[in-house]
């Protein structure tokens, strides 16, 4: 009998050596691709923290998730990167494409009326900057334009050009394009649950980047300070986008994971995806919700964007925390959103 059990003992611990040499050696063994990192795979809170003054009903409950390692942009996507990646394969964008009123209606309420021809036209949405008066904060048509000639290489509408702005992550993409970016770069959008694990960095469950305090947010976060949407003071030296980098990184090295733009994840949008989940297990690799919905736009499939932007504030949508999501549809693209990509140790080894 003791033999035996000296015999198990040595097969236990040479095979538990074995695995935690190969798990070490992941990193080590393979280098991070250009302009990525390591995110280590770990068990953390997803969701709203119980702490958290401005948790949104879909946020809610809070649920254990554990996700596999995986690498990710160290930042947004740059307009460089993104043009990198037009130049070699001559993609246009939805922003830059003819608007087609019969593909256009089928996402909206049957008899809905054809706008005039001169507002079909190529653009994207942009943030009014000349707001100076709002009579209901529920409208945000006030502060919102749709700005034909608007799009990635004109962020401001058609007068404006990239100039200065080769560092800024790239803007008035929609869910499409940044896919396609995705194939032409051998990778992939993250999940929302993903995007949270690498928000966390080496915390487990924390409101922001950087831990729980919201008194140093405008050193670590590119947001609205003021009185939003009409006076800007731009107490962090931007008023509104910023590029990448310009604030610290969160603990493992990402930057811009909280404020700058909203970025863009591959889960469909649902309000009530979490309180439909059994949060008394621990959900491994979750992909989100089966179907998207949303009360507020029930005719079109959305996406959920994570991480908030240049333009959140307490007085409205509070997004800059990490558990913050809102929904998109597929084909919208703003100045105030856009992506970071992910890829898995297969991926990385067919590069």
């Amino acid at each position: 009998m003791r033999i035996f059990l000296q015999l198990f003992l040595f097969v236990f611990l040479f095979f538990t050596a074995c695995k935690k040499q190969s798990n070490s050696n992941i990193q080590d063994q393979i280098n991070p691709p250009e302009g990525m990192i390591w995110v280590e795979g770990k068990t953390f809170i997803q969701g709203a923290k119980i702490s958290d003054a401005y948790a949104m009903p879909r946020e809610k409950p809070a649920h254990k998730v554990t996700v596999d390692g995986f690498f990710i942009d160290i930042t947004e996507v740059t307009n460089t990167q993104f043009k990198s990646f037009v130049d070699a394969t001559d993609y246009v964008t939805i922003a830059e494409r003819e608007i087609v009123w019969e593909e256009i209606k089928k996402q909206l309420p049957e008899g809905a009326l054809k706008p005039h021809d001169s507002i079909l036209q190529p653009g994207s949405l942009i943030f009014n900057k000349n707001v100076n008066a709002i009579v209901n904060m529920n409208n945000y048509q006030q502060w919102w334009t749709w700005k034909i000639g608007a799009n990635w290489q004109h962020p401001e509408g058609p007068e404006s050009s990239l100039e200065g702005k080769s560092n800024h992550p790239v803007v008035h993409i929609a869910y499409e394009d940044a896919l396609a970016y995705c194939k032409w770069s051998n990778r992939r959008l993250p999940t929302e649950a993903e995007w949270e694990s690498a928000a966390q960095g080496n915390n487990q469950s924390t409101i922001y980047t950087w831990g729980n305090n919201p008194e140093i947010l405008n050193a670590n976060a590119n947001t609205w300070q003021g009185t939003f949407p009409v006076k800007n003071e731009s107490i962090d030296g931007f008023e509104l986008i910023a590029s990448v980098k310009s604030y610290p990184p969160n603990s493992i090295g990402l930057y811009d994971m909280l404020g700058n733009v909203w970025e863009v994840t591959s889960d469909l949008f649902h309000v009530n995806y979490y309180n439909e989940l059994d949060s008394s297990k621990v959900l491994i690799n979750p992909n989100g919700a089966k179907t998207s919905y949303s009360p507020s736009n029930p005719y079109q499939v959305e996406r959920v964007i994570k991480g908030g932007s240049f333009l959140c504030h307490a007085s409205y949508c509070a997004s800059f925390r990490i558990s913050a999501k809102m929904g998109v549809t597929m084909d919208s693209g703003s100045d105030h959103m856009g992506f970071r990509t992910v890829a898995t140790l297969e991926m990385i080894a067919q590069d």
